[in-house]
């Protein structure tokens, strides 16, 4: 393994593992006042397209990081949609 793609594995880590702590307090308090469905929209989309990127550019660290990323992204716009749906201004 050459020392970019471990600099990529390791900034894959960093900024995937960063999403790990809202994706847990949402799925805990459900609680998604304050997080803004159209940037999830964006950022989710976003982090799709990037995960095909890797994908079509054989990139195991874009491959990875954006594939758990996309998941914790998920996570949490659902939680987004689903309290919209019901309602739930409140979260």
């Amino acid at each position: 393994m050459t020392f970019v793609t471990i600099l990529g594995f390791i900034a894959a880590a960093l900024t995937t593992g960063s999403f790990l702590p809202q994706a847990i307090k949402t799925i805990r308090t459900n609680d998604t006042r304050s997080i803004s469905l159209f940037m999830y929209l964006l950022f989710s989309t976003g982090t799709l397209l990037w995960l095909i990127f890797g994908i079509l550019s054989s990139n195991m660290p874009i491959i990875v990081a954006n594939a758990i990323t996309l998941v914790f992204a998920v996570i949490i716009l659902f939680y987004k949609v689903r309290n919209q749906k019901k309602g739930n201004i409140n979260k």
